[in-house]
């Protein structure tokens, strides 16, 4: 077995941040202790005192394939992602097809398999009439069943209220949902379009509004509570909404909530700056919003920090503010943001792991990931938080070649990122060694 030796390292871990080396043997954490003396097979890597995290699991991505590849595929986002920190990844249903039924999904999981850089897991897509499919979940093989409580589109919007019924009754599953309510949206495009004949991106958040998320939301574990469901909220973006969730850690919650990059780190008062760059549903809203958001995740009504990765191209963000597509790029700059809340005494590094690797891990079950442990696999980032990272366009990794942060420097880099004990990305780029992802494994 290949065995590697990581030494000075500041490991972040379990609420505490400790000096100490890591040996990795084959896939697996073998040895975590204060000095650890190499040997002739070790391949040793000196840290320099950077922090080694365990690798960050994202339960909410984007990647576009199959059939959206002009955006992503599985092979371009989750090596985009490696190079961001993140070593595992569950991805969302609305491809095209929609991913509706267990053939689609176990596709998905095909494709993966050979493509993929990053651990993975996926997503069932909710429709008002495929109850059976969503009866057949794997809880210990598939992430869950997403559920778009209202303002998306097509086949996945889910609306009735006897099939939400249903799907909160009968899911195997936990159920994770985007909730904002079509019906208040409309009712504010109504609203807007009496006032003005052109909506700008500046209206985004007066159309998807406070309103729309919470009456959306609260219906959410209203009904989860009803029927005893496991429910994990996507995307809070409202100060309102935190008072649906209790505080304290996430540990044996039956209803969670979640919050995204991208919530954290813009306000409204980015889009003159960045236009239809930010446009997201839920929207990005106020100042006021994106600090409750910071204290939710203090008092843990916030359990898990994501991203939401959504690419579309370029030229599609280049048009009318109505016509664009709503996402944006995340993976590869989403643990540098929040190293930046760390820097300017937003967060704490402790925090940070919490929320993006231990509670995502203990919310989904995932098994032997999410920390650093002695027999755990090997899913790694080291992070300098003393070497910069300059953004531009050229320099992601994403296919469609662009991000919201160009032009930002972020205060701290990623040197390197281990997926099942093999370094798949270094601040040379990433490895061209053969796939080491695996899917995830859950206990639940």
């Amino acid at each position: 077995m290949t065995s590697t030796l990581i030494k000075h390292a500041r490991l972040v871990n379990e609420g505490d941040v400790i000096d100490a080396d890591v040996r990795i043997v084959g896939e697996r954490i073998a040895k975590i202790c204060a000095e650890i003396a190499a040997t002739p097979g070790d391949r040793v890597i000196d840290a320099g005192g950077a922090y080694l995290l365990p690798g960050m699991i994202d339960d909410q991505v984007h990647f576009r394939e199959p059939g959206l590849t002009h955006k992503g595929t599985i092979a371009s986002e989750s090596r985009a992602a490696v190079a961001g920190g993140i070593t595992s990844y569950m991805e969302m249903p609305n491809v095209n097809p929609a991913t509706t039924t267990i053939e689609a999904l176990e596709d998905k999981y095909a494709i993966a398999a050979t493509s993929s850089a990053a651990n993975f897991a996926f997503y069932l897509g909710a429709t008002e009439d495929n109850l059976e499919q969503i009866k057949r979940l794997d809880p210990a093989r598939h992430s869950g069943v997403k559920v778009f409580m209202g303002a998306s589109t097509g086949d996945l919007l889910v609306e009735h209220p006897e099939a939400l019924d249903a799907i909160f009754r009968e899911s195997p599953a936990l159920i994770v949902t985007h909730c904002e309510s079509s019906p208040i949206i409309r009712q504010n495009h109504e609203v807007l379009r009496r006032s003005k004949s052109v909506l700008t991106i500046e209206d985004h958040p007066t159309l998807r509004d406070t309103d729309a998320c919470f009456a959306s939301s609260s219906y959410a574990v209203d009904l989860a509570k009803r029927y005893g469901s496991q429910l994990h909220v996507l995307h809070i973006t409202t100060e309102k909404e935190l008072a649906l969730f209790e505080p304290g850690p996430v540990q044996g919650k039956q209803i969670t909530a979640e919050a995204c990059v991208h919530h954290l780190w813009f306000s409204d008062e980015d889009y003159p700056r960045l236009g239809n760059l930010i446009k997201c549903n839920p929207s990005i809203k106020s100042p006021r919003d994106s600090d409750a958001l910071i204290q939710a995740l203090h008092s843990n009504q916030i359990d898990i920090i994501a991203t939401d990765h959504a690419p579309h191209t370029w030229e599609e963000k280049q048009v009318d503010y109505e016509q664009a597509p709503a996402g944006l790029p995340l993976v590869q700059h989403a643990l540098l943001t929040l190293m930046d809340h760390v820097k300017h005494g937003r967060m704490s590094m402790a925090q940070v792991v919490d929320k993006t690797a231990h509670n995502p891990a203990i919310r989904y079950g995932v098994i032997g990931r999410g920390y650093l442990r002695e027999g755990y696999f090997a899913d790694l980032v080291l992070v300098d938080p003393d070497t910069a990272t300059s953004v531009s366009n050229e320099n992601t990794l994403y296919h469609c070649g662009w991000s919201p942060f160009a032009g930002h420097d972020f205060s701290s880099q990623i040197v390197g990122t281990w997926v099942n004990g093999r370094q798949v990305y270094s601040r040379d780029g990433i490895a061209a060694a053969e796939i080491a992802a695996m899917p995830l494994s859950f206990d639940r």
